[in-house]
């Protein structure tokens, strides 16, 4: 912020109507909304962006790891664990060890969160992937389809709405785990909550919270929307 919060708490008039003064500290506060408004802004985009960056990131690395764990099954068990592995390191550990290599930079946050987002949409795709019935792949087979058309055309697709259900949980996560990134000042809405916290102003630390809730919920919606749009036959099934 260009104005921390506890000079502006300091700095508001005490017999002024604010609900953020040396006196008063709301956890709801209009006024706040509208003095800080840039800053609140500036905070949510960052907080999407690093979001949106974290899940494709992790998508792109998710869908050779599951198609390899799917081919050789022998490496099932260390593809998932890896996956697995990674998410248990804490992040007041992941992200200080990666600052050495890629710096106090958002893409320390974005592989961070990438790497977190693993665990979920490896196992999303490759169960996805397993749900396809033999029958119909078969079926494709005999009409002459190759392995990447087999892939492309029929698997990938049947296989959206599970991995469209790895996808909610991963982004849902990702944009809690996002605030984190205030470790290196690249946290989006977690830098307005770490400075709430620490000069207790309870204005910024409730706003900046509801408005993660809020990402996280429209977030959500998109991607159902998206599914729907993806997967027309499965409204025909349903009507």
């Amino acid at each position: 912020m260009t104005l921390p919060a506890a000079a502006a708490l300091a700095a508001a008039p005490a017999d002024g109507p604010s609900c953020y003064s040396r006196l008063t500290n709301e956890w709801i506060c209009r006024q706040y909304v509208e003095d800080f408004r840039p800053e609140i802004q500036h905070a949510t985009v960052e907080h999407l962006q690093i979001t949106a960056l974290a899940v494709l990131l992790g998508l792109v690395i998710a869908f050779p790891l599951a198609l390899v764990a799917r081919r050789f099954t022998r490496l099932e068990s260390t593809v998932v664990g890896l996956a697995t592995a990674i998410y248990t390191i804490p992040s007041l550990a992941l992200l200080p060890l990666m600052v050495p290599f890629t710096g106090l930079s958002k893409t320390t946050v974005v592989i961070a969160l990438a790497l977190y987002a693993l665990t979920i949409l490896v196992r999303a795709i490759l169960e996805g992937l397993r749900g396809v019935p033999d029958e119909v792949v078969e079926s494709a087979r005999g009409l002459g389809y190759g392995a990447t058309r087999l892939l492309v055309r029929v698997e990938v697709p049947l296989a959206i709405p599970v991995i469209m259900a790895g996808l909610r949980v991963a982004t849902v996560s990702t944009v809690a785990l996002t605030t984190i990134g205030s470790l290196v000042a690249y946290g989006g809405l977690g830098n307005l909550i770490k400075d709430g916290v620490n000069s207790n102003f309870r204005a910024e630390l409730f706003t900046a919270s509801v408005l993660c809730v809020v990402l996280a919920v429209v977030l959500d919606v998109v991607i159902v929307a998206a599914q729907r749009l993806l997967t027309p036959w499965s409204r025909g099934v349903r009507a």
